[in-house]
């Protein structure tokens, strides 16, 4: 009878340890109704600042990726291309925290991420980038400069394919409002709550120092009246020269893509300025200006 009661525990205790080894790598299994999201059960925080594409020891290849500053009270995208490997969302946030070059600090680029701000972890999973920033992100500056930042970090993250949302996390700590002004970060951040912060129109193509060709192609987005897309070319010294306009293919209340080949005249390579922006309907006024120094050729 002992002898029958000791088999017994022995094959009990066998079947325990096969369910137990079924479950994987001996982490705990969590029920899930398929509705979870770190609004309600935020992940813990980020260990290692991964990316949307880290995987293996692939080698190192140039790679170009947004970095999102602002252009007076608009968000303004602008672009980096370097050999990141495959840990490129912690290369455009690294850059994001760096600042805006010299170049694109001349052309009124600015930032509103506190300087010394780093990077402390980044994890990405079911299109949900979990960041983890030092606690410099949230200090000094009003609620505009608070939006703004947290805005530049969502978009500079949501460029990717694998991000959709972003959830905040502060020295490790998930609050439900960051800074003085308690800008709520307790839901998954998703581009839409900055949306007036996002300009009616972008440039992708001349960027801030690039030489440029004559014709010059200029190319970006636009949400504009009639999606009417006005341009023109300023030389060095500050003339128009150049002066056109295109159409976007969507407008008034949608955003659409535009291109517009132009051709100018200089006497010799010089520094001008694109400028793409809307005119007033009432009254042919300038509005929603972007600005993009380059370099002009004579050819």
């Amino acid at each position: 009878m002992i002898k029958s009661r000791a088999v017994s525990s022995i094959a009990i205790g066998l079947a325990l340890l096969f369910l137990l080894a079924a479950c994987g790598d001996g982490a705990a299994p969590v029920a899930s109704n398929g509705n979870e999201s770190p609004a309600t059960a935020p992940a813990p925080p980020p260990t290692s600042a991964a990316s949307p594409s880290d995987s293996g020891d692939a080698p190192a290849e140039p790679v170009s990726y947004e970095v999102w500053f602002h252009q007076g009270e608009y968000l303004f995208p602008t672009y980096r291309t370097e050999a990141t490997g495959p840990a490129v969302g912690r290369a455009a946030v690294e850059a994001l925290f760096a600042g805006p070059s010299d170049e694109e600090a001349q052309a009124d680029v600015q930032s509103q991420v506190p300087s010394g701000t780093r990077l402390l972890g980044l994890d990405i999973e079911g299109g949900v980038a979990t960041v983890d920033v030092s606690r410099e992100f949230e200090s000094g500056g009003g609620s505009l400069s608070v939006r703004m930042r947290v805005a530049q970090l969502l978009h500079t993250l949501t460029q990717f394919p694998s991000v959709d949302r972003v959830v905040l996390w502060i020295e490790g700590e998930h609050k439900d409002a960051i800074s003085g002004e308690g800008i709520p970060t307790d839901e998954p951040l998703h581009p839409k709550d900055f949306a007036d912060l996002f300009p009616a129109i972008t440039v992708s193509g001349p960027r801030i120092g690039d030489v440029v060709d004559n014709p010059v192609t200029i190319t970006g987005t636009a949400n504009v009246f009639e999606a009417t897309v006005s341009i023109r070319i300023r030389d060095e010294a500050g003339e128009v020269i150049a002066e056109t306009f295109t159409t976007a293919s969507c407008g008034t209340g949608c955003r659409g893509d535009y291109e517009a080949v132009v051709r100018y005249q200089v006497a010799g390579s010089q520094e001008g300025v694109i400028e793409v922006f809307e005119s007033s309907a009432e009254d042919g006024s300038v509005t929603k200006l972007v600005r993009i120094p380059v370099t002009l050729s004579a050819q």
